[in-house]
């Protein structure tokens, strides 16, 4: 529409004069200008809005930082946040330095037992040894898997065996000749097999055979099979918050293999945690025998000086100020009365008086007297103290 067509317009409807005209363009300019900033207003919210949100928004590692997971160190180093609370009454493992040895023990053993059970090159390794909760374990176990509940005779309680299923099969393929550098085919959704479990079960009862090995030096204990289970919810042997030892060790064989995990409650190695304590074999606590050996040679080889009491007497001080010289002092005793023999305050023995030549001598009529403080005192302390402790 051209100019002069909308200016006719304009005096149509009576709108002809030029300033109301200005006035009604301006009118719009202002609307439009308005309608723009108020545009702007709304979109620079939502800008300050979504930045302020983006602020308070997490990412996942700072979540986890926050609840104390870590993904790629879990069971590794100190635990932080949630997880440090929920974890803040579990016993760390490390205040049982003997426990490594032991295991350290049984991978030696293992290695050896499994070269010659499967006539093959068998590496045994201690992949890690961790504090963790019972329940958290049974739900962390890869199925499917064969689970062994086994008893510690002497302990009188439970413990649990874990074999993967990779192993299991890399075991029935070595042990029935299969070829080298073939994959284990998995065959999922069924049950072992009868040669299955029996071969698994004869693995396990070496591995129980070597555990008692490595206990023995420390405490004699017997390990046996009580159950075995494919369902972790059988194989329960603690409460699900009870604290547990767990220990990985990993089996290969050339270009295959797998882990078995023991299980071990605290409840369980209660009865030797003081030995689980020793920082190496045979430690004894609060007492050194070889120092022993050595202070008792040398009181030995010590000299005393013991003293032979004839009589003791008490005498009123004003008697003893009244002493000259030439008095004589009667003493109720006999050549034949017992003569004590002290060494300080404590008199050691009885004995009756003689001579030897020009010599006075005592000769020892009874044994020595007991003493009053014996080794079994100190024992005793040493018991107190780490009870209180």
């Amino acid at each position: 529409m051209s100019g002069s067509e909308t200016d006719d317009l304009l005096k149509e409807f009576g709108i002809g004069d030029d300033d109301k005209t200005a006035d009604t363009i301006e009118a719009v300019d202002d609307g439009e200008t308005a309608a723009a900033e108020w545009a702007a207003m709304i979109e620079g919210g939502d800008d300050s809005d979504d930045s302020a949100a983006a602020d308070r928004i997490l990412n996942q590692d700072e979540i986890d930082n926050l609840l104390g997971f870590d993904s790629a160190d879990l069971g590794l180093g100190e635990l932080t946040g949630v997880q440090a609370l929920i974890n803040s009454a579990l016993v760390s493992y490390e205040r049982l330095p003997m426990l490594e040895i032991v295991f350290d023990r049984l991978v030696r053993l293992t290695t050896t037992t499994l070269r010659n059970f499967t006539s093959d090159n068998v590496e045994v390794s201690l992949d890690s040894i961790t504090s963790v909760r019972f329940g958290d374990y049974l739900n962390s176990i890869p199925l499917p898997a064969i689970l062994t509940v086994i008893k510690a005779e002497e302990w009188d309680n439970f413990g649990l065996m874990t074999v993967e299923s990779n192993l299991i099969y890399s075991m029935i393929d070595v042990l029935l000749g299969g070829r080298r550098g073939t994959n284990t085919i998995r065959v999922e959704g069924r049950p072992y097999t009868t040669i299955e479990m029996s071969l698994t079960n004869r693995m396990i009862e070496l591995i129980l055979e070597d555990m008692h090995k490595a206990f023995e030096p420390l405490t004699p204990v017997s390990f046996s099979v009580e159950r075995m289970e494919t369902n972790p919810r059988f194989a329960a042997i603690a409460r699900p918050a009870n604290a547990a030892i767990l220990i990985e060790l990993r089996i290969d064989m050339d270009d295959r293999g797998g882990k078995v995990e023991i299980l071990l409650p605290y409840a369980t190695i209660e009865p030797i945690r003081e030995q689980l304590l020793q920082m190496f074999m045979g430690e004894k606590f609060g007492r050194d025998p070889i120092w022993e050996g050595h202070l008792a040679s040398e009181i030995f080889a010590a000299e005393t000086d013991i003293e032979a009491v004839l009589h003791e007497w008490e005498l009123p001080l004003s008697e003893m100020l009244s002493l000259k010289v030439g008095d004589t002092l009667m003493f109720e005793r006999t050549p034949n009365d017992p003569v004590s023999l002290k060494c300080g305050d404590v008199i050691m023995t009885e004995g009756v008086m003689g001579h030897i030549g020009k010599n006075v001598s005592v000769r020892v009529t009874r044994p020595l007297n007991p003493p009053k403080v014996t080794m079994s005192v100190f024992e005793a302390m040493d018991e107190q103290e780490r009870s209180q402790a």
